[in-house]
Parts: C-alpha cells; structure tokens; sequence
C-alpha cells in the first residue's frame, strides 16, 4: 500500500499557520500507514539467568518468604496482678489536684 498524505489543511491556511507557529507544524495525529504492523515475529532472545528453575536463585530474592509470623511483644495469655492502691496513695497524693495556670484577671 502507498504511502499517502493524511488529512491537512489546504495550504494556504498550512503557510498561515507555520507562520504563526514560527515553525513547522508536526501533526500529532497517527494513521494506520505510518504505523509498523501489528503481527511482529516472536523475538528470538537469549536463555537468561531465570531460564532454568532448578538452578535459579530467585528464591532468595523472593518477598514471600520474607515473612514471618509476628513478634511477640506481650504475653496476654496470663493474667497480671495489678497493685493495690493503698500502697501507692502517697505518690498519688500529690497529684489529685490538677495545677491550674494562676489567678483570673477579671477587667469588668
């Protein structure tokens, strides 16, 4: 199939247009003909380093076996006693009240 010209202006309103471009217009539009075909032999590559699996390390590279079951960070199968508050009310004692920032000016 001959290659032919796509669909332009007429060329009278190409001239008006690069000149107020300041340059050549390149169409963006594409067309079947200046497209390569869609049925491409299959590329004929070299074996790579993943070509035989029984030999591959790829196993050492794979995140899945990264993970593991998660750390045990506390035991909450057992019961934990919890202090009686008579031993701690003197430490407590000093922290009933909560501080306040100082005295109100009233201005009315």
């Amino acid at each position: 199939m001959a290659k032919v010209e796509p669909r332009n202006v007429a060329p009278l309103l190409q001239k008006i247009r690069n000149f107020l471009i300041g340059r050549e217009m390149i169409s963006a539009l594409r067309f079947e003909d200046w497209l390569s075909n869609r049925t491409q032999p299959p590329p004929n590559l070299p074996d790579g380093s993943a070509h035989k699996l029984s030999a591959n390390y790829y196993y050492t590279r794979d995140g899945r076996r990264e993970v593991k079951h998660p750390t045990l960070i506390a035991d909450v199968t057992s019961r934990k006693a919890i202090a009686s508050p008579q031993s701690s009310s003197k430490e407590l004692s000093a922290f009933k009240k909560l501080p306040t920032p100082g005295e109100i000016f009233k201005w009315d």
